[in-house]
């Protein structure tokens, strides 16, 4: 993926500081603190091209693991679990079904299909059946705390380590054409850097298998000359 030339911050509503800290950012100084996963923290990921595979490592806890990046997040549904220890890139997510839906255990399994325009893809394994899911015609809500600060995008535009990240998972129905897909909302509320809340949509394509899933370690391209 391109970097973005820094200072191109255009759709992100920074606040003077947000403006300030994304045209002071320094991909040299980044990679001699050995902070190349900074654009692959939580605030980034889902916007990274790429592949994410997803899979249940318990009956409560649903895994996502990114190729972009090599970065793994864990969803626990168990609200009771608190967030222990240091702050890491993915933070501790707490997830729950919303809506309606028709999910089952033995959900299809895969990974991601190319990245649509902002998009990119899942695969899905198995789970216990709740009363709404990201399976067909479900939602998961999933809130997101005890994170590192990073980056919206490559080229340094930031969010802190108190911004408030929600995101809304939605497996849509299945596609005519046979396709199947999945819609990721995400809603950033920072107001270190930001002067209103910050909304994306990611989607992914289902693929039949993980055959094309190749994790690649944090790095970013240096940015095009102005």
């Amino acid at each position: 993926m391109m970097t973005p030339r820094k200072g191109d911050y255009e759709s992100v509503p920074l606040n003077p500081e947000g403006v300030r800290v994304a045209n002071t950012w320094d991909l040299t100084k980044d990679n001699e603190a050995g902070l190349q996963c900074k654009p692959f923290g939580i605030g980034g990921i889902m916007r990274q091209p790429g592949r994410l595979h997803i899979t249940w490592q318990d009956d409560n806890t649903l895994k996502m693991e990114f190729d972009a990046g090599t970065q793994t997040r864990l969803l626990f549904f168990d609200k009771t679990k608190q967030a222990t220890g240091e702050r890491t890139w993915q933070g501790h997510s707490i997830a729950e079904w919303e809506g309606p839906a028709t999910g089952q255990r033995g959900a299809p399994r895969g990974n991601s299909g190319p990245r649509d325009p902002g998009g990119g893809g899942a695969g899905l394994r198995g789970g216990p059946a709740p009363p709404g899911s990201i399976f067909e015609g479900g939602s998961l809500k999933v809130v997101t705390t005890n994170f590192r600060e990073g980056y919206l995008r490559k080229n340094g535009v930031p969010y802190s380590e108190n911004a408030t990240i929600t995101e809304y998972i939605h497996r849509l129905p299945p596609h005519p054409s046979g396709d199947n897909w999945m819609v990721v909302i995400t809603v950033i509320e920072d107001p270190k850097y930001l002067n209103q809340p910050f909304y994306t949509s990611t989607q992914f394509k289902l693929e039949p298998d993980g055959s094309k899933f190749k994790p690649d370690p944090c790095k970013t391209a240096p940015p095009p000359a102005k």
